[in-house]
């Protein structure tokens, strides 16, 4: 029998190093989908106990990042505040039971009906949705808005 050299027994603790020092996160496939990532890596750091104490630090957390992307001055800076208000809004999402993607897809289409009512009473009325004030814009959606109501 052929012992290991001294070479393969260094990379076999290595490797063994390395697995103990894996993430939890390391287990999410990072091709995900952003939202979807999200969601799991968000999942997987609560599993490590990391986490907000109430509802109420998850708000505040966003708030600030709002905060920060209100101040932010580059594009690089703005990418990134946006990126963690996004984040943020996730764990709102998450702390409070509702699937994010699932919020947003319904929140998409929402905005499409509406949109395209506004589109089609100015179509009726002869106007150009581009031309209107903003107050007129907000008027005719509101209106779209007590339609889908019924």
């Amino acid at each position: 029998m052929k012992l290991p050299s001294q070479k393969q027994r260094e990379t076999s603790h290595m490797k063994q190093a390395e697995k103990k020092a894996a993430s939890l996160l390391d287990g999410v496939p990072g091709d995900m989908p952003a939202l979807a990532y999200c969601q799991a890596i968000s999942h997987q750091a609560v599993r490590a106990g990391f986490e907000w104490e109430d509802l109420k630090g998850v708000l505040d957390k966003l708030a600030e990042e709002v905060a920060e992307l209100e101040s932010a001055r580059t594009p690089d800076e703005k990418e990134a505040e946006m990126g963690d208000v996004f984040f943020s809004m996730v764990n709102v999402s998450r702390w409070m039971g509702i699937d994010a993607e699932s919020a947003l897809r319904k929140a998409n289409h929402r905005f499409y009906r509406r949109f395209v009512h506004m589109e089609k009473l100015c179509q009726q009325r002869g106007l150009s949705l581009k031309d209107l004030s903003l107050a007129e814009k907000e008027s005719l959606w509101q209106e779209a808005k007590k339609q889908e109501r019924g």
